[in-house]
């Protein structure tokens, strides 16, 4: 990745019943964290919510139109359990979709598992952010994260009003 114009502003949002309530250690944001600030991303904003709509909407909401992050990565509930609402959530908040990332994550887990397919993760913009769902595991977050970090630059930059040529 080349050098960053300036340090884009991240949240990263954990997403688990479990770990909301401190029965299970979050093991897969403090990863995402780690991974964005040894990419030159400044590391703004970290929580664990349990797996509820309205909050994770409502914090989704509040960290781009309140707290101006430019990029938003959240991990689990983007599984087929009931209690996962994480896609839906997003989905409700952003403007535009953006599926290439998405895609480029699942495919990227099927070359590892079949059960990639069950991965309902999706990106989109909210005003000039980004938010991209992950899965709740450390392998998936390590192979999804892989796969659309090398273009994320771009897209931020493009996002905050950049002219600069795609090519």
């Amino acid at each position: 990745m080349t050098e960053l114009l300036r340090p884009f502003r991240c949240g990263v949002l954990t997403l688990s019943d479990k770990g909301a309530r401190g029965e299970r250690e979050d093991i897969s944001g403090p990863y995402i964290q780690k991974t964005l600030q040894d990419q030159g991303y400044a590391v703004v904003l970290y929580q664990i919510l349990p797996d509820t709509r309205q909050l994770i909407e409502q914090t989704l909401i509040s960290w781009v139109d309140d707290k101006k992050v430019d990029l938003i990565i959240t991990t689990g509930g983007t599984g087929v359990s009931p209690q996962y609402q994480t896609p839906e959530a997003t989905r409700a908040v952003i403007d535009r979709e953006v599926p290439g990332l998405g895609e480029a994550m699942r495919q990227a887990s099927l070359q590892k598992t079949v059960q990639a397919v069950w991965s309902r993760g999706i990106a989109g913009i909210r005003k000039n952010s980004l938010i991209i769902n992950l899965p709740g595991s450390l392998k998936a977050v390590e192979e999804n994260l892989r796969a659309v970090l090398p273009a994320l630059e771009h897209g931020l930059e493009k996002l905050k009003g950049s002219d600069r040529d795609c090519a």
